[in-house]
């Protein structure tokens, strides 16, 4: 559908359900993958057919929650490819809550790291390059509890809603620069995690990652060139 041959799309979280989908669907587009990963084993375990391949970079042992690491990854990105066209932030997650005043402190901050910090770390590392190619695209990953806070669900709600109010920020930052950020809002995953703790629920309502993964191509592409600052529900009939 999309062709993106000679793009180089670096994608945080590739190990993770919606990374995988991700790195897949740009690898069929034609892409030149930078896939991120904290673990150094696990990418070319999932990505044997990339692991030699000198046209993508299989990024492990990067902390995306380490400012340094980061920068580290898209230098090496740069020399390798000599741009940076897209930045796919995947890498987040979700723990069950607990009411505010009983949720210690170190869950919500996990929360912001893992949903927050990682998709600030990452953009500020990439935004240099895309300044000077006067192109490029940011995508970030928000969640329909952004959207409105519930009981039970207040760090993950509050630390995605700051990606999408980061968003927000950069789009207003960077669009006269050629560079669009957006971010997507997802509806419930059709994961494995997801499928083991509700058991009962129709999956079929679900959303699937290589659904997601076809919304983050489209807002990636030339298509979405006068998509700026979107918060983009994906929610399937969940």
């Amino acid at each position: 559908m999309f062709d993106f041959k000679d793009k180089v799309i670096i994608v945080t979280g590739a190990s993770g359900n919606l990374g995988m989908a991700v790195g897949r669907a740009f690898q069929g587009a034609g892409a030149h993958l930078v896939l991120v990963d904290r673990s150094a084993e696990r990418l070319p375990r999932l990505y044997p057919d990339l692991a030699s391949e000198p046209a993508h970079y299989l990024a492990g042992s990067v902390d995306v929650n380490d400012a340094a690491s980061v920068q580290e990854m898209v230098k090496e990105a740069v020399h390798r490819f000599g741009r940076v066209d897209v930045l796919v932030n995947a890498v987040g997650g979700y723990k069950a809550g607990t009411p505010v005043h009983e949720t210690p402190l170190d869950v919500w901050d996990e929360s912001f790291s893992l949903n927050a910090r990682t998709a600030f770390i990452a953009s500020k590392a990439v935004i240099p390059q895309m300044l000077s190619q006067r192109s490029g695209k940011i995508i970030n990953i928000a969640a329909r509890s952004a959207l409105a806070g519930k009981a039970n669900m207040a760090a993950y709600s509050a630390s995605k809603g700051a990606v999408i109010r980061l968003t927000e920020s950069l789009s207003a930052e960077l669009r006269d620069f050629g560079v669009n950020v957006n971010c997507i809002v997802p509806g419930t995953m059709d994961t494995p995690q997801n499928r083991q703790a509700m058991p009962e629920a129709d999956t079929g309502r679900w959303v699937a990652p290589e659904s997601l993964a076809d919304v983050i191509l489209f807002l990636a592409s030339d298509a979405a060139r006068d998509v700026h600052g979107a918060s983009l529900p994906v929610l399937g009939r969940s």
